[in-house]
């Protein structure tokens, strides 16, 4: 039979034993409050995800609207896939801090704010209680801007012109800008605005991913016109010939609609309002343009008193002499009726 150890060698082992399982097994760490996912480690090499655009416009007006400019404002929202229409807003002082709300509420991030402004006019040549009614156009990026205030001129919408151009409902458009865009720095921010709201975002889920239509902005005498395009192929070409990427001869143009003239005013700094960071210097108010028609027509009817005063002067001074065959048909009238012989 073997030796039996004594107790202080087992003692001596055991803690040994302890002490290297501690140290294979550490200690479990605590449980986080919101679970076990830690976050991934961000390296140099690894490359970020791709940007994407969300893009949200709001597209409302204010009370009191034209037909017309009704009109307008819903063929605006049939080419923008991206827009929300809302309810109409009360065009007041405060009418900056509403939209700005409903703009966070909707979850947009640009706005299209048609206002119309009513004018009653008393002026010789109108009948009394006349009125006359211009569209303002709002476009601002929210919630810190800048945004810019046009007058809208030449409005003429779809059903009006009735072209025989069409495209598809929701597809994206090519925006195109005139060369004189990149002349001035005011230019230069208004296309970068114009570029973010009318561009349809890649992958929309309302939008066509593909292009048929071409959006034109031109600036013309200090004034954006706007048109809408359908590209088409040409017609002598027949279905089974295809249009190579760039043959840009073999396609034309044709116009949808609908057309309108955007004349700024000045461009602020916030949304709706704040600095002035550009004031158009050949802008004329409709209120001017008004007034000058009414001294013209003011001055007309001056013409015509002093041309009247001339005449009776001059007749006047050069009285005519006297006829002596004036007196012939009145008494020719007088004469007794002959009576002839039954």
């Amino acid at each position: 039979m073997g030796k039996k150890r004594k107790q202080r060698d087992t003692e001596q082992t055991q803690p040994e034993i302890k002490r290297g399982e501690d140290a294979a097994a550490p200690e479990r760490p605590k449980r986080p409050l919101l679970g076990w996912k830690e976050k991934p480690q961000e390296d140099d090499n690894t490359v970020s995800p791709s940007f994407r655009n969300k893009e949200k416009v709001l597209v409302t007006c204010s009370r009191r609207i034209n037909s017309r400019y009704r009109h307008l404002i819903l063929n605006v929202v049939s080419l923008l896939p991206h827009c929300k229409k809302d309810n109409k807003v009360e065009s007041k002082e405060t009418k900056g801090a509403a939209l700005n709300e409903l703009v966070e509420l909707r979850n947009c991030s640009s706005c299209l704010f048609f206002e119309n402004m009513l004018m009653v006019l008393i002026a010789p040549g109108f009948s009394a209680g006349s009125t006359r009614i211009y569209l303002y156009l709002w476009m601002a990026k929210c919630l810190n801007g800048p945004s810019v205030k046009f007058l809208v001129n030449a409005v003429h919408t779809m059903e009006e012109l009735k072209l025989t151009g069409n495209h598809l409902r929701g597809s994206r458009p090519i925006l195109t800008f005139s060369s004189n865009f990149d002349n001035h720095a005011h230019w230069k921010l208004l296309k970068e605005m114009i570029i973010q709201i009318f561009g349809t975002p890649k992958g929309h889920q309302k939008s066509k991913p593909y292009h048929d239509h071409v959006f034109v902005f031109s600036i013309v005498d200090d004034h954006i016109w706007f048109r809408n395009y359908q590209v088409i192929r040409s017609l002598f070409l027949t279905e089974s010939d295809k249009v190579s990427r760039g043959s840009l001869e073999k396609m034309t143009l044709v116009e949808v609609g609908p057309r309108f003239c955007m004349n700024p005013i000045k461009i602020f700094g916030g949304s709706f309002g704040g600095p002035t960071l550009y004031e158009n210097p050949f802008y004329v108010s409709p209120n001017q343009i008004r007034a000058l028609e009414k001294k013209q027509k003011v001055n007309t009817f001056a013409k015509k008193v002093k041309a009247k005063a001339r005449r009776s002067m001059h007749e006047l001074s050069n009285p005519l002499e006297a006829d002596e065959f004036a007196d012939v048909e009145r008494m020719s009238s007088f004469q007794p009726a002959v009576l002839l012989p039954g």
